[in-house]
């Protein structure tokens, strides 16, 4: 199931029924899991580790040495989760010595001329629509929808389960569970649809929805609502999870839609 018009190194470590159609280059150090399926002009480098039952398309490159000055060409890897779809001209890079690899997990769409940088970790289930731009070292939760065109300032952290309109640059970091949306990005309500669509319950998601009530719509600062938050409702793992990705943000979240709090 690999075309005669390959350049497969003998030394990589292919599973079965995967398919490489022709005109594919995949190097020596590389492991690619069974039932993939490598579509045509495909480059597949060194420290590549791809997961079972992937669609990789034509144009992709995987795990070439990222693009920072500081790499000097210490070991390190790309790893691509199972059933991950890579559309046509998808670039995702290898990690360096910071963290030693980039990730994208199980079960993601990365759509076409989409790049991840190096030392990003990018969560289960996400999808990333045309073209946006995923700087080095950022994170990216379970779950999570970029709209097409939108950027990610490096080093930023996005939590699971948000929802981000297409054409936005992310400064700021976005805590699990909303959405953003306008220019400059903003809070734009919680992600009810899509909580709704994984399970969670309508208790569930007016506890969520009332907590960022507190954080972006009241008339206190988010340290102020913070600490009103944790007095006032009882600790759950959403509550928790929202309170702790805030704390351990050093940028600072998005605001509300035409705040100036702090």
């Amino acid at each position: 199931m690999i075309h005669q018009l390959t350049a497969v190194d003998p030394r990589a470590k292919i599973g079965k029924n995967v398919t490489v159609e022709p005109f594919t280059t995949i190097s020596s150090d590389v492991v690619i899991g069974s039932g993939t399926w490598i579509g045509s002009n495909v480059t597949i480098m060194d420290g590549a580790r791809i997961g079972e039952n992937c669609k990789i398309f034509p144009g992709t490159v995987i795990s070439a040495i990222p693009q920072d000055l500081k790499f000097d060409g210490e070991d390190t890897q790309t790893i691509i989760g199972d059933n991950t779809t890579l559309r046509e001209c998808v670039t995702v890079n290898r990690g360096t010595k910071a963290l030693g690899f980039t990730k994208v997990g199980d079960n993601c769409l990365i759509m076409a001329t989409s790049h991840v940088a190096h030392d990003c970790i990018i969560g289960n289930n996400v999808i990333i629509a045309n073209g946006c731009g995923i700087a080095g070292h950022v994170e990216i939760g379970d779950f999570t929808v970029m709209g097409g065109l939108s950027a990610v300032q490096q080093f930023g952290k996005i939590g699971k389960h948000t929802m981000i309109s297409g054409g936005s640059l992310i400064r700021k970091d976005i805590p699990p569970y909303i959405k953003v949306a306008r220019e400059p990005i903003s809070y734009a309500g919680i992600n009810s649809v899509g909580l709704r669509r994984r399970g969670f319950t309508n208790d569930k998601i007016f506890e969520i929805q009332k907590i960022y009530r507190y954080i972006f719509q009241m008339k206190m600062n988010v340290s102020q609502a913070i600490e009103y938050i944790e007095k006032e409702m009882l600790p759950t793992m959403e509550r928790d999870e929202i309170i702790t990705f805030i704390q351990n943000s050093p940028r600072g979240i998005v605001k509300g839609y035409g705040s100036t709090k702090e």
